[in-house]
């Protein structure tokens, strides 16, 4: 126990230091297997331990969330790792300055199709089919053939357009040569809405967390083809959102809240915790689907085939290990990129002074000091150059372990030159054209990335 904790917390582990200013907060969630910090924090005490009083409450929506927070119905919530960057550029509504200062979680979802497009696609191309990961590979087969036929493009879901749901399912698709914005649909349906829209035929196919793959495969209704942690190895997922003017009024009830939610993840990431968690979240007041379903995931396994034996998904759900509850600048760098590959963003901006307006790692390292954590003493990271576990500096003595990034297409995303990874991606939606964004965006180089590479145009 770190002298700090001595003083601020007293022999019973209850906090007794400097008054927060707000001691009562309210946050939002969505009824998804990932909203478990929130609920463990709660439901263990990690809250009260750090002097705070925490109502959860389940919203029905990512807009909703993204609103109230703004509105200041609630104090933070679970949000989206794209949607603190969008609501402060005002992609999708009024612009509202937020931040983050920690991550919630990586990885989580997977995208699943209906079992009738499923077959389809077994039938046109089986060998695609059998590669794990999966590619897209038969379905721009079926999307060629069904054009040629004069029908209508598919209708596929994500949760929201700043979410990873929606990058990633863009990424899978467009790796095999399929345009998301001239191929097929993509709408926006809420997670807990997933399900019944495969069952009714509204859509073909979505990509979204848990539970609901796992609830279209238990009842027969999908076949899911590829995890989240397959298209990019511990990607971003969630994380805590404030608004701006929040966390600058509020730093030390927002450092007490940081805490709490780490130390859950660190609670959850304990292999022993992970029924007990799937049991809280279970109940009505939060994801309301059934524990044994929940469980699966959270206990590392993902089933892809109704009938089939679930297979081993060690890192399907992560809390804390890999470094993961650290607000990583070149994770909001990542999900500027596709902002822009996709034209949300027709502007040119500094995709680094954005990034870290939005992503706070300065506000985490002040809050978990008096921890004893391992922390990352850079901001920005390559991502995707480890397809094994890897180890990085950390602000102690001891390194960090770290899980692979390797996205599934091999492709490596360099913060120090994001330009160089724009323009060597083939299809694309960008408003804004590499040339307008260079004079704002110059390569830079830090000491976790080395020098940057020098790229031929």
């Amino acid at each position: 126990m770190t002298a700090w904790h001595e003083v601020n917390f007293g022999r019973k582990g209850r906090y007794i230091g400097r008054p927060h200013e707000r001691d009562t907060l309210r946050l939002g969630f969505i009824a998804l297997t990932d909203c478990a910090p929130l609920v463990v924090a709660r439901e263990a005490g990690f809250f009260e331990a750090e002097g705070l009083g925490v109502a959860l409450s389940r919203e029905s929506s990512w807009a909703a969330i993204r609103d109230k927070v703004a509105l200041g119905m609630l104090d933070g919530a679970q949000m989206l790792a794209g949607m603190p960057i969008a609501s402060t550029l005002g992609l999708g509504a009024s612009p509202h300055p937020m931040v983050t200062a920690l991550s919630l979680s990586l990885n989580g979802n997977a995208i699943t199709v209906a079992s009738s497009l499923f077959e389809r696609m077994q039938a046109v191309d089986p060998v695609a089919m059998a590669a794990r990961p999966c590619s897209a590979a038969a379905l721009k087969r079926i999307i060629d053939a069904d054009r040629a036929a004069g029908l209508e493009p598919l209708t596929f879901a994500m949760v929201h357009p700043a979410s990873m749901h929606n990058y990633q399912l863009r990424y899978w698709l467009a790796s095999a040569g399929i345009d998301p914005d001239r191929d097929v649909r993509l709408i926006v349906v809420p997670p807990a809405r997933m399900v019944a829209n495969l069952a009714a035929g509204r859509v073909a196919g979505y990509c979204v967390g848990e539970p609901w793959n796992q609830m279209a495969v238990r009842a027969g209704l999908g076949h899911a083809l590829i995890t989240g942690h397959e298209i990019w190895n511990n990607a971003p997922e969630k994380v805590l959102g404030v608004s701006h003017d929040w966390a600058r009024t509020n730093p030390r009830t927002h450092g007490a809240l940081i805490r709490a939610l780490v130390r859950a993840g660190r609670w959850l990431d304990d292999p022993a915790n992970r029924q007990d968690a799937a049991d809280l979240l279970a109940g009505t007041e939060y994801v309301d689907a059934p524990a044994d379903v929940i469980r699966r995931t959270l206990g590392g396994r993902f089933c892809y085939r109704p009938g089939a034996a679930p297979r081993p998904a060690p890192d399907f759900n992560v809390f804390y290990r890999h470094a993961a509850t650290f607000p990583w600048r070149s994770h909001a760098m990542w999900l500027l990129s596709q902002m822009i590959r996709w034209g949300q963003i027709a502007m040119p901006l500094d995709i680094a002074a954005t990034a870290a307006r939005v992503y706070r790692p300065d506000i985490y390292r002040e809050a978990v000091a008096c921890l004893g954590l391992a922390v990352p003493t850079a901001d920005h990271k390559r991502e995707g150059t480890h397809r094994q576990p890897w180890t990085l500096a950390s602000a102690e003595a001891e390194p960090i372990a770290m899980g692979a990034d390797a996205f599934f297409d091999g492709r490596v995303f360099d913060p120090g030159d994001v330009l160089a990874y724009l323009r060597s991606i083939p299809v694309h939606r960008r408003g804004a054209r590499v040339a307008e964004l260079a004079p704002l965006n110059p390569m830079f180089s830090t000491p976790a990335l080395g020098p940057a590479p020098v790229f031929e145009e």
